[in-house]
């Protein structure tokens, strides 16, 4: 999905980046505007020089000699004007584009200059005006500059001169477009390694929040049951056994966050058992929990365990149970607790429960009980059964009987 939005996004294998410009705004890049007018002005001598020529060698200056001045230099300051309008709206790229067609075929028909002239236009159509465009104006300015030549007998003459145009035309075309492709390849790259840096942090994130919630939640409640112990019965060997266990929690914990950060930890459903075990005991809240997980799909254990985990996390700081069952099938895990819970309240944890699961294809449905408390089902669908080989019949070696 993420894919077609980015080629949609900048015009890679779609129709619709023939006809607009499929770059974002403000990302289109054409000539320098400091150096082109001087290449410029190198490029148009070669038309401007024997033009000037002739018209200068006027014997007299008249109305159409003037018009000739104004069609020449308009069309000339089209060309060295032209970079400025790469950053602008499409329709005002496209009707200056036309603009300065339209004034190199009045060149070619008022001066009667060669119509080599018309290759100034048809490059800057190419390179400012999307693909689509460009060809039709493009072919229609040949198409145009053609029928001049024959109403002023000049075809036969300057036919191959017209050739040439459209040949080096076809030529910019192809580069101009595959400057383009360059171009958005490279926006392109640049989104895609800004989205790859998203979903890390948000890995990372959903990552520390499950690992980090359900550690320091599990701590706090040793460590409370070690000050009770300590306060009303004084029995110093078990509070000395939590924080024990206080400690092995922490240092657990510290490790755990060195690989998630290095995106190497892995969660095991039997351990998070074991650790909801221990926690929920701490707690002084009964369980009901499978001692084992052979029944459980291989594949859906770790995704199970982060699921566990949170659901134990949530129950241990805002639910308020007294008991909690676990139930564990090929496929699902269910955990159900007794709190006082009247209504779901998605928080990040449930969030980012729910964006594992449908990585996997999964779903996470949370629902109250009819008395209070919570039931959380995480359910991921089974593959189905691949169609069983036709049976192939073992022939004799020896071919037919």
């Amino acid at each position: 999905m993420a894919s077609d939005d980015t080629n949609r996004r900048f015009g890679l294998n779609t129709r619709e980046g023939w006809w607009d410009d499929p770059l974002p705004d403000g990302k289109n890049q054409g000539p320098d505007t400091v150096r082109w007018p001087i290449m410029g002005v190198v490029f148009l001598l070669p038309f401007l020089i024997p033009i000037t020529k002739s018209l200068v060698a006027a014997p007299v200056v008249t109305v159409p000699v003037v018009l000739s001045w104004l069609l020449v230099y308009a069309y000339a300051a089209c060309y060295l004007l032209f970079p400025f309008f790469f950053r602008q709206v499409r329709p005002l790229k496209l009707g200056f584009g036309i603009v300065m067609v339209v004034l190199g075929l009045g060149v070619v028909a008022g001066v009667h200059a060669n119509p080599f002239i018309l290759l100034y236009g048809t490059a800057v159509m190419v390179f400012l005006a999307p693909a689509a465009w460009s060809v039709i104006v493009d072919l229609a300015a040949l198409a145009v500059g053609a029928l001049i030549l024959l109403v002023q007998s000049r075809f036969q003459n300057d036919y191959g001169d017209l050739i040439t145009v459209g040949s080096v035309t076809l030529a910019m075309f192809f580069m101009a477009n595959l400057i383009r492709a360059i171009r958005r390849l490279e926006l392109a790259n640049k989104e895609i390694a800004t989205l790859a840096v998203t979903n890390e942090r948000q890995r990372v994130a959903r990552d520390l929040h499950d690992l980090l919630g359900h550690s320091l939640t599990t701590i706090t409640v040793k460590a409370g049951l070690a000050r009770r112990v300590l306060e009303s019965a004084g029995d110093i060997p078990r509070a000395v056994e939590e924080i024990r266990e206080v400690e092995s929690l922490t240092r657990s914990a510290l490790s755990d966050v060195r690989a998630t950060v290095s995106e190497y930890r892995e969660v095991s459903l039997s351990a998070e058992l074991v650790g909801a075990r221990a926690a929920l005991r701490a707690a002084e809240i009964d369980t009901d929990l499978p001692h084992a997980v052979d029944n459980v799909a291989p594949e859906f254990q770790n995704v199970f365990g982060y699921v566990l985990r949170e659901t134990v996390t949530n129950v241990l700081r805002h639910s308020g149970a007294k008991q909690v069952k676990v139930h564990l099938g090929k496929n699902w895990v269910e955990i159900e607790d007794d709190g006082t819970a009247a209504e779901v309240v998605p928080g990040n944890g449930l969030r980012g429960l729910t964006e594992r699961l449908a990585a996997a294809g999964g779903t996470l449905r949370t629902s109250v009980r009819s008395g209070g408390g919570l039931v959380v089902r995480a359910e991921i669908p089974l593959p189905e059964p691949r169609a069983a080989a036709p049976a192939v019949r073992a022939e004799p070696a020896g071919g037919l009987a």
